[in-house]
Parts: C-alpha cells; structure tokens; sequence
C-alpha cells in the first residue's frame, strides 16, 4: 500500500524556493574557504521501483519515446534500446526538495525534443516552496524552469488523474495546465516561459476529499484535473479550436472551448455524481472517452462509469463493462490503441481485494472484455501470465488463499498506456512497479499475454534509514512502503523485502557491532509487531513483542555485543531488553520519543537525544542521565551516531535555520560536545573506512558547507571537507541518513526521499589548496545520451601530477562544429569550435591523484566527433 510521505517541521523550515533554471550552481552566499571536489560514479542499490507511478505518457509523433512520473521520485524518459529507465529530475537541490515531486509531464507532438513536467509535492505547508513548470528542449537532459504563483501536489490526493498539462498539438507555443487549490486553468503562448491564469474559465473545481482535515492535505480543492485537445479542429501550426477539462466537480465534470481556449462552457448532458479522473479524445472516430469515480483517489473509490461523449453529436453513451450496482470501485487508467482507435481500455483502479481490474474493448466500448474473471468463485481465469522473476519482492512473499493471487495485477493503476505505434506494447503504473506487456493483442485472439515489470532503472522508495555491516550484506535499508532489504549484491534486485513480519514502513535499524549477524529492525505497521531480530545479518527474521502502547515504529539500538537492545517506539516511552524482546522495562531519566544509539564498543553503554538535550545510559539502557553539554539543536529534527571502535565518541547532526545547525563532536560519551565552526548546516552523519594511510574512518554527511550544499567526505576528523556529489547529482531531500561502507574506502550510501538508495564510489580523494595546474593531467570525454541534433557529455579531468591544484581551465575543440548549449559544475566560453571550461567557485581544488567532472549539452548535425585533444595550461592532457 502506498503511503503519504512528509518530511519533518524542521526541514519544512529549512526549505525554501530556489530560481533560476537547474542544471546550474546552487545559489548561495560565496566559498568561506577553499571547497575541495572529488569525481564520484553514481546508481542506484537496485530494488527495481517500490512507488506510485500515477502517470506514463508516450510521444504521439516518434517511437519508443516514453516518460513516467511519480509522486515524490522525479521524472524518468524511457531507453528502448536497454529497455531501462533514464532520470530526469536527479539535479533538483535540497532547497527545491518539492520539485522530485511530478504532477503532470506532457511530451510535445509538434517537436519530440520537447517535454514539460509541472512539479511539487504538497499544495499545504509542508512544502513551503510554490510549484513550478519544467521545460526542456533536449528530452529532459537539461532543464528551464518557470516559478508559479501556487503550489502543485504530486503527493497529494487525486495525483492519478490527469493528465493536468497538456501541449497544443498544433501551435506547440500553446501549452495548459490545470491547477488545485481553486487556482483554475493557467495557459502558456510562449512554450511554457510564462503563464497566466485563464479568466474565462469559469469552474476551479470543489472538490475534496475530506473537507474537515486542518492539515490542509485532504482538504485541498483538487482543482482542475486534465486537458484534451481535439487535433482535429486544427491544422499546420493554427491553435487547436477544441479544447477539454476535466474539473474536481462531481455536477460539473468536463468543460469544453470550441474558440482555442477563447471562451467555456459546460459540456451539456454528461453525467453527474462523479469525478472524471480521465478523458482521452479518439480524434478518428470523433469520441471523447471518460473514466468516472465517486472519488479522486488514488486510494479511494467505491463508484465508477466509463462514458464515450460523440464530438459530433454531444451524445452520451454509459459504456461502462459491468453494472454500477456490481461495482465497488472507480474507473481510470483510460487509453485508446491509435494504431486502431476502436480499441479502448481502462482498469478499476480502487479494486484492491481480490486484485485491479483490466477492461478492453475493440468496438469502442460496445462490449467487453477483462483481465480476469471467476470460473466457480473463489477460483479464477486469467487472461495473462505475469513474470516477476527480475523483481521477485513484487509477490511481497505472500501465499493468499483465492480468488487473492501472487503477484496481483496491481493496485491504483491509475496510469496505463497503449503504445501508439505498437499496438502489442502497454505500460501502466502501480502502487509499486511499472508493469507491462508486448503481446497484447493475443489477449484479442483468446491467448495469454504476458507481463512483466518494465521499470528496471527507476527508482522511488523513500529511505529512513541505512546500515553497510563490516561483515555480511553490505548494505540494509530501511524503507517507507516496502519495510526494507537486504542487499547483499547492490547491482541485482533482492529476492524479497524482509519479511516476518512485513512492516509497512521501517523506520530504523541497527547491528551489533561485534556481533553484525545480530540484527534489529522496527517500522510501522497496520497489525502485529513493530519490532523484528535476526541473527544472520537480516537474511531471516523473528517478530518482537510489542510492549503496551506501541503505535510505531520509532527508532532502535543494539547494544555492542547483541545482547541488549534500547527501544524508542512511537506512542509509549522508552524501553530496554535483554534477549530477543520477549519482555521490555521501561527505561528511567529519558523523555518518550527520545532518538536512541548505542556506544559501539560499550555493550552497555546507550545513548538518547530528545529536545535539545543528550542522554546517556550505562547500565544497558535502564537508567539515562541527561548530559549537562549545552549548545545542541533545540528541535528534534537530529541524528546522530557512535564511532566503531572508539567508545564515547560520537558525532550529531542536525538543527534548523532558526536556531542551532551543524554538526558536534564529542569525545567524552556525550558529557560535552565541540562545534565544528566549518559546517554551517548538517542533516546526517555516517562512517566509512578510513582513507589509506589514516588511522580515523571517514566521515559523511548532508550539509551545508563553505556556501554549498551537498553530499561531502572528510577524511581528517572534519578538518577539512570533500564535496563528492555535483549539481547534477542532489536528488532534492538527503537528510535522512547516511553511511559509508566500512569495507569499501570512498564508498557512500545516501537515503533519499523518493529515489531509492544511491551510493556512491570515488576516483581519488584529497584536499588542499595549491598552484595553478600545469600538464599533468588526464581526461574523459563520455557522450552520455545523444538524439537527433543534440546530446550530452560528462567529461572527467584528473590532476595525474603530485602537487594539488588551486583553479583549472581546460580547452579542446569540437572536430565537427559541435556548439555547447549548456554546461553545469564549471564555466564555459565558446569561440568557433574552440571551448574553454573552468572551475566553478566551489571544484577548484583537485588534490594529487583526485578528479573533477562536469557536464554539458550540446548541438550537432552530421557527425559528433570526440575531441582529439584536451590543454591545460597550454600543454595537452592525456586522453583516456
């Protein structure tokens, strides 16, 4: 089940709403210091999925060009050739965290270079940042952006509907987009620079889910839903005459103009007491297609009816499959097969128990037939096979009793898309997965097609917490939605989530330091314990007992030999165990809700934080003291953790603007805590091998540090810092935790807010600033993504000599005319062929050994040619 996923207060406090068209710098105040850099390789721990796609849209004018959007996980284009999924939205920074969250995305049938994508996450306080329009002119390579007046919701009720942005099939200068929150229909002249609010459009919609939430998330207007063009009331570049909106109405669903958007008006005679979640226009036949719930999901819908509206005539014909009184669902999830619009399908996208629903027709929904259907109830008759053997979790290890199958169709397939130049391909989105199928039309001849997931690539869980063991797996998660895994490959899909029990949510995780095959995780859960132990490294699992009042998760500790755990639940106080917590005390001198650690050395030894205030624990949890350190974050939005081997050293980070922010150090068991004065903001910490020749493990966080925010390494006790992710690479929110591998040096692994785990592995290391460059240097010139007349390049410059550089400036030219059209992580000049990057103010520094990289895109026409040679200083680079 799909979950509603809020970041904290205090990260609500910290975000705000950065401008300016990414990729690009982050804007901040100049360097304090020298910001050293490093070049890291990135991809995802693959768990293939894990979130809600609510939306897939293929271009109408070129094959195999696909885009999906999720909620909170950013936009991804579709790799026929690998049959994989690309990220787009990865630039997104921390401050902008609401923009991972993708509303609507419409790709241009008038130039398929084109694609927009409407972004942010919640129309209430929680994302304090307003929406904004993305346009790109490379397929999402590069990004402009475009600041709106209100917020948009990708995460917010009724997201499934769509889609809300919509480009002119004819004049592509004309775009629309639906907004919530009673702000109306907004339109486009200019290819979505600019917008303004449609004032003829009489109806912002009315409705909510539920109108008495005082959060703001369920009592939202849903606004206005989705656009359809007619394409044929328009020709050549002439606006498109005919234009469609769905609104959040349940007695004034669809409005249409018939002057380009001129003037509305109510379409007369449709149906009421219904949402429309869908409306897909079959040109051919002259027929607008609606799918109708009682309610605007995606998790909800008792209700629902297809409708087929004939352009000509303004009749309306109920051709829903099944009868309203047989229905205990909402329809959506509506597509046509242009290859022959005839053929209309839709699913229940609300049927949860036994499975979703596929309906196809052929005869433009005069009849119909389903995915599945009962032969003598409980037993079933399908008309597919599934195969999830490349993501295997996807039966969550479930054994139902009929007419329940594992794996299920689905639940809240709210998206699903004929290819419309194959008529064998469709894709629609889950709760969980993209699935899909490429013999479709078997279902037609009385066969049985096949699906499969086809979402390798993106990534959408929601991390909470991380643990790299320095023995076993090397890599536990814990996930919202899916619980989370045990990686013991981070290039393959685990078999199953943990299991026994399945959490809906984990919150925390921990081992024993000494004795890492001794696990414990906690997490939410809708019945039955929220705690679990294991005692081969998380490959097997045993449920806890719950002490009285628990409600969830919450954070845990294990003690350093495995023999004691601490517990901080959510809904009761804090409790200790001995054993495998067949019976919990309570724990004396901490607060309820408290953040709970364990001294890494000290078997007995536990720590808590809670409200500005440290605690301690030398008796295994039973007793804590608060510690007298004063100057810590008064919020509770920290985290902190103990160092492996060195006992009572401990690291905190955490705070918000208004108050304290940073990270401590603490060499004394908590008693007092020391400021480092060169990080003005930090959200995790973690520890990872030490670098070669020192003696201290590293240290990684998500700060803010020498002006900049970003993913950063220190390899001397926090003396200095390496900053090692880019702006290409911040995947909006990273505060939830962080760890490095103890067995690999360099090596990091970073929880993000919707895009999976991300780790990370580094070319070099150092610090340090020093003299200009001179020849010794390397370069790789990479073309990551190439199209027709453009493409994208990462290049990576190595200082190969034994002296750092303070500054760089490297030279090539193009052999074939290319031209830059823009460049992130360094500054450009362009004369003729000839181009120049040099350092940005933050990635001069590159230590002996270390690499920096940037990135660009580019124009081409003919032949893209790789530079033959690469300067610095005057002198040439070698060449990789």
């Amino acid at each position: 089940m799909r979950r509603t996923r809020i970041l904290t207060a205090a990260l609500a406090l910290a975000a705000g709403l950065l401008t300016g068209g990414p990729p690009a710098a982050l804007a901040a105040e100049p360097p304090s210091a020298a910001l050293a850099a490093d070049t890291y390789t990135w991809q995802n721990a693959r768990i293939d999925g894990g979130g809600f796609v609510p939306g897939i849209v293929f271009s109408r004018t070129e094959p195999d060009l696909a885009y999906a959007r999720t909620d909170i996980g950013g936009a991804y284009r579709w790799q026929e050739a690998t049959k994989t999924w690309t990220p787009l939205l990865d630039h997104v920074g921390w401050d902008d965290w609401g923009h991972t969250g993708v509303v609507s995305v419409a790709s241009d049938s008038v130039d398929p270079d084109r694609v927009y994508a409407a972004v942010g996450t919640y129309t209430n306080d929680w994302d304090p940042g307003n929406g904004a329009v993305l346009r790109s002119a490379d397929r999402g390579a590069t990004w402009q952006k475009t600041g709106l007046p209100f917020k948009l919701g990708g995460n917010m009720p009724g997201r499934g509907m769509g889609e809300r942005l919509a480009v002119d099939p004819h004049d592509n200068d004309v775009l629309y987009l639906g907004a919530p929150s009673g702000k109306g229909l907004w339109r486009s002249t200019d290819a979505g620079v600019t917008w303004k609010q449609v004032t003829s459009f009489p109806n912002p919609g009315n409705y909510a889910q539920d109108p008495s939430d005082t959060s703001g998330y369920a009592s939202d207007n849903q606004g206005v839903t989705w656009v359809t063009f007619d394409e044929s009331t328009g020709s050549g570049s002439t606006a498109t005459r005919t234009v469609y909106a769905g609104v959040a109405d349940k007695e004034n669903a669809v409005y249409r103009s018939a002057d380009a958007g001129a003037t509305w008006e109510r379409l007369p005679g449709q149906p009421t007491g219904y949402l429309a979640h869908k409306g897909v226009l079959d040109a051919g036949n002259g027929y607008l297609y609606l799918a109708y719930s009682d309610t605007g999901g995606p998790y909800d819908g008792g209700k629902g009816r297809l409708y087929r509206y004939a352009t000509a005539t303004g009749t309306w014909t109920d051709i829903s499959p099944v009868a309203e009184a047989d229905t205990y669902f909402g329809f959506s999830g509506l597509t046509v097969d242009r290859q022959h619009p005839g053929t209309v399908m839709a699913t229940a996208y609300s049927s949860w128990w036994p499975d979703t629903q596929i309906f196809r027709s052929t005869d433009s929904g005069g009849t119909w037939t389903q995915a599945w259907s009962y032969t003598s109830y409980p037993e079933r008759a399908n008309r597919y096979t599934m195969d999830v053997s490349s993501a295997p979790w996807l039966t969550w290890g479930a054994n139902p009793a009929p007419p329940e199958q594992a794996p299920k169709l689905g639940w809240m397939t709210e998206a699903l898309e004929i290819d419309p130049f194959d008529s064998d391909r469709m894709m629609y989105g889950t709760g969980a997965t993209v699935y899909g199928t490429e013999n479709l039309t078997d279902w037609d001849a009385g066969g049985k097609f096949t699906i499969t997931p086809m979402v390798r690539g993106l990534e959408e869980t929601a991390v909470n917490d991380l643990a790299s063991p320095p023995s076993g797996a090397p890599l536990l998660s814990a996930l919202g939605d899916l619980g989370g895994f045990r990686h013991t490959d981070l290039t393959k899909v685990p078999s199953m989530m943990f299991t026994s029990p399945n959490f809906t949510s984990g919150t925390s995780l921990d081992y024993a330091e000494t004795k890492p095959d001794t696990v414990v995780r906690v997490g939410d859960h809708d019945s039955g314990p929220h705690i679990a132990f294991s005692t081969d490294n998380g490959a097997t699992w045993s449920a806890g007992t719950d002490p009285t009042g628990v409600s969830g998760g919450g954070t845990v500790a294990a003690g350093a030999d495995g023999a004691r755990f601490v517990w901080s639940p959510a809904g009761t106080g804090v409790r200790y165990t001995t054993g495998f917590g067949t019976s919990w005390q309570a724990s004396t001198g901490i607060p309820a809700g408290a953040v709970v650690e364990s001294d890494r050395v000290d078997p007995l030894t536990f720590y808590g934080f809670k409200s500005g205030t440290f605690y301690v624990s030398t008796d295994g949890g039973a007793t804590f003291t608060a510690s007298a350190a004063a100057g810590l974050p008064s919020g509770d939005s920290v985290r902190f953790k103990a160092l492996p081997g060195g006992k009572g050293d401990i690291w905190l980070a955490g705070g918000a603007p208004d108050g304290a922010y940073g990270l401590w150090h603490s060499v004394n068991g908590g008693a007092s805590f020391t400021k480092l004065a060169g990080v003005e903001q930090a959200d995790t910490i973690g520890f990872g091998k030490a670098a070669p020749g020192a003696s201290y493990q590293t240290l990684y966080t998500s700060a803010k540090i020498a002006g900049v925010r970003g993913v950063f390494r220190s390899t001397d006790q926090g003396a200095t810092w390496t900053r090692i992710n880019d702006d290409a690479h911040q995947w909006g929110w990273t505060g939830a935790a962080i760890t490095g591998d103890p067995r690999v040096y360099g090596r990091v692994y970073v929880a993000t807010n919707g895009r999976g785990v991300v780790y990370g592995d580094t070319s070099g290391g150092g610090t340090g600033p020093g003299p200009e460059p001179t020849a010794h240097c390397s370069v790789t010139y990479t073309v990551t993504n190439q199209w027709a007349g453009g493409f994208q390049a990462d290049v990576k410059l190595t200082n190969t000599g034994s002296a750092p550089w303070n500054g760089w400036s490297l030279n090539w030219s193009f052999p074939d005319g290319q031209k830059v059209t823009q460049m992130w992580n360094a500054e450009h000049a362009v004369s003729g062929a000839a181009v120049t990057a040099k350092n940005t103010g933050w990635n001069g520094t590159v230590a002996a050994g270390s690499s920096v990289g940037f990135g660009f895109t580019g124009a081409w026409s003919g032949s893209n040619g790789k530079p033959a040679a690469f300067t610095l200083g005057g002198k040439n680079c070698a060449v990789g």
